[in-house]
């Protein structure tokens, strides 16, 4: 069997969301490559695996701790574990907790999963789907007036993954904190390509994503917790007193945690460029606006790198050309452009992430040309 999955990347320009920001570095498939052997981590743990001095994940938990504004951290398999532990750690079944229209499927799975009831906090609704800090205020009344108690925890989604707005996460956490509510931050589309600080933003705990912002391979993420909330969430085993049992012991313990390990240095000079990131991504919003008929949705001007577009245009062309709607996709690969889902023409997702501006004009000229045919 063949996999030529590599060459998106070497040989196109990939704009799927999920992926810019995960793009893997030379250094870390280097990495990657020589820890690849099942537990490869493990040859010298003493029963804690971040613990481990060599290769030493000791050290780079205490360096991302200190990067993300955590007093502790640990590494998972993802930030929807993440998600699922500090849920699990702070909440009993039955329990509410309140989390933003905007939270990602995963959010409710993992609530699900640890036997509790959630109420949204609902969205400004169309064309900018944005999340109001006050709603959550309103959220933990709803909350307490139904089940007679405040909700065990709040979780707010940093940036969506539906239309890439950056919500108002310091202002969230002084909503829950003056509620008596811890909050929890789901960093999945920020921590790693722009500045994020959970003690700065006064959230009680954060989780992110290896795979989808800090360019490494995964699945792989973290989760963090500030003051007393850290001793909570990495209480140890009654039984087996070294292992923590909200990460069952050990989680990511190969090449992922190693992906990530490699990439911190990277990620440290790069989220420097952020604000030349946003700019990049407003002109490209101006700039396939400016084709007609393509709208984009969410919060402007753009906060972040992730653009949902509404595309009636290409859905127009698409319902005269003889592929349909797998035109687009098809003429854009052409073009060696990547990364929308196949079919799709009514709307899209792309993400302008760490491509050069001679790359994002030749990606616009390629949209304008499609958009003549």
């Amino acid at each position: 069997m063949s996999y030529e999955r590599v060459a998106i990347d070497e040989l196109m320009i990939n704009l799927n969301p999920l992926q810019t920001a995960g793009r893997a570095s030379a250094a870390v498939r280097k990495a990657v490559a020589r820890f690849s052997d099942g537990y490869s981590v493990c040859d010298r743990c003493e029963g804690v695996l971040h613990d481990i001095e060599k290769p030493d994940i000791k050290g780079f938990t205490a360096e991302l701790a200190e990067f993300i504004g955590a007093d502790r951290v640990a590494v998972t398999m993802g930030a929807r574990e993440g998600k699922f532990a500090v849920m699990h750690s702070v909440a009993n079944p039955g329990d509410t907790i309140v989390v933003d229209g905007n939270a990602h499927y995963t959010t409710f799975m993992a609530a699900q999963r640890a036997g509790l009831e959630t109420f949204i906090v609902p969205g400004s609704g169309s064309p900018e789907y944005s999340i109001p800090p006050q709603g959550y205020a309103e959220a933990f009344e709803q909350c307490k007036s139904a089940t007679g108690k405040l909700p065990a925890l709040a979780l707010l989604t940093h940036v969506d993954g539906s239309y890439g707005n950056l919500s108002d996460a310091a202002a969230v956490a002084k909503v829950c904190h003056d509620a008596g509510v811890p909050v929890v931050l789901n960093a999945a589309y920020s921590a790693g390509r722009m500045p994020v600080n959970a003690r700065e933003l006064g959230v009680d705990f954060i989780v992110a994503s290896g795979h989808k912002s800090f360019g490494a391979s995964g699945p792989v993420g973290f989760m963090g917790a500030v003051g007393e909330w850290a001793d909570r969430l990495f209480r140890l085993s009654p039984t087996h007193p070294k292992k923590n049992i909200e990460l069952l012991g050990c989680t990511a313990r190969g090449s992922n945690i190693i992906a990530l390990m490699t990439a911190l240095p990277i990620v440290k000079k790069r989220i420097l460029n952020w604000p030349a990131e946003v700019e990049k991504t407003r002109r490209f919003v101006e700039g396939m606006e400016k084709i007609g008929d393509i709208f984009q949705e969410g919060v402007k001007p753009k906060q972040h790198d992730l653009i949902r577009f509404d595309t009636p245009l290409y859905h127009r062309i698409g319902e005269r050309h003889r592929k349909r709607g797998y035109f687009l996709s098809s003429e854009l690969a052409d073009r060696g452009i990547t990364g929308l889902k196949p079919g799709q023409t009514k709307w899209f997702k792309v993400s302008t992430y760490g491509y050069s501006d001679a790359q994002i004009d030749y990606i616009l000229a390629s949209f304008a040309e499609i958009a003549e045919m």
